[in-house]
């Protein structure tokens, strides 16, 4: 089932994009390997996005590269995790632990991070925004539930099982864990999620010009 900017009433549009279809992308260094979800603009370099969101499979420790004017949110998918060493000025270093399944670190694109397995591979979940353009936020839904989304643009990204979303005027869409339901424009939409699983909500507000 493909949908590509499928209306689905109030003017909003959605796209599911299937995680089976994501092309993985070696990193340049050998540490692992990213597969985008989403960007703004469509095909964006990592100097021009005005936010993007993608999966990474990290095969080992390291820096994170940096990114100014990059606001970034972390979330561990699977593996035994993972600590991010962040050098704190004159505090020293702060650690974000991700070491439990949807575990949620934030920080800045200039932050100086160094990465440390806890034991393997991981795979992450990774939102970066332009500060100056627009912001991010990302939620953890679990089972079933009634929402209504109002942001520029929303992202339902299937972490753990499977569930039904049903948004707007449109029929329940299956996801199973790494599909993606984009939602274009939804004002004030309803959308209902039925089953056990657990999604990331990504909502994206533009800067107003």
């Amino acid at each position: 089932m493909a949908l590509h900017g499928t209306p689905v009433g109030g003017g909003a549009t959605v796209t599911l994009i299937r995680g089976a279809e994501l092309v993985a992308a070696p990193w340049k260094n050998g540490g692992g390997v990213t597969r985008e979800v989403a960007a703004v603009p469509q095909g964006a370099g990592l100097d021009t996005f005005v936010w993007r969101v993608s999966v990474a499979d990290v095969a080992q420790a390291g820096p994170f590269s940096r990114f100014a004017g990059i606001d970034r949110t972390l979330v561990l998918l699977s593996g035994a995790g993972m600590l991010l060493d962040e050098a704190d000025g004159a505090q020293g270093v702060k650690t974000h632990a991700l070491t439990q399944a949807l575990d949620v670190a934030r920080f800045t694109g200039e932050a100086h991070i160094d990465a440390r397995l806890v034991d393997g591979a991981t795979r992450d979940f990774n939102l970066m925004v332009r500060r100056d353009a627009a912001r991010g936020e990302v939620d953890v839904w679990r089972g079933a539930g009634q929402r209504t989304l109002s942001e520029d643009v929303v992202l339902l990204y299937c972490a753990q099982g499977a569930v039904r979303i049903t948004p707007g005027e449109a029929r329940a869409l299956p996801l199973e864990a790494g599909d993606t339901l984009r939602i274009d424009t939804p004002s004030a939409l309803s959308c209902r999620v039925e089953g056990e699983g657990a999604l990331l909500a990504v909502s994206i507000r533009y800067a107003q010009p």
